[in-house]
């Protein structure tokens, strides 16, 4: 919205500012001022694009690594015989 809105003040600010360049009887310190003011919005608009980037680049979701479980294997399966415990290993 606020994008809109300098996109409409501007082009004004502008030739505002250019047709007062002409007038040879206009007062340099309205130009001064006019001229702070064009950069000062110019200034503002990059620095919301940049603030708008940094939101995108904040929302964009990054996966997570998975973590590396290390599979541990039995060495000798255990077993029950009748009520004893047996290992067989082979």
């Amino acid at each position: 919205m606020s994008a809109m809105l300098a996109a409409a003040t501007l082009p004004d600010m502008v030739q505002s500012a250019s047709a007062q360049a002409v007038n040879p009887g206009t007062n340099r310190l309205v130009q001064q001022n006019e001229l702070q003011q064009l950069r000062n919005s110019l200034q503002r608009q990059q620095f919301q694009q940049q603030q708008q980037q940094y939101r995108e680049q904040d929302r964009r979701i990054v996966p997570q690594p998975r973590p590396e479980v290390p599979v541990v294997r039995q060495a000798c399966p255990i077993q029950i015989v009748g009520n004893q415990i047996v290992r067989v290993c082979r």
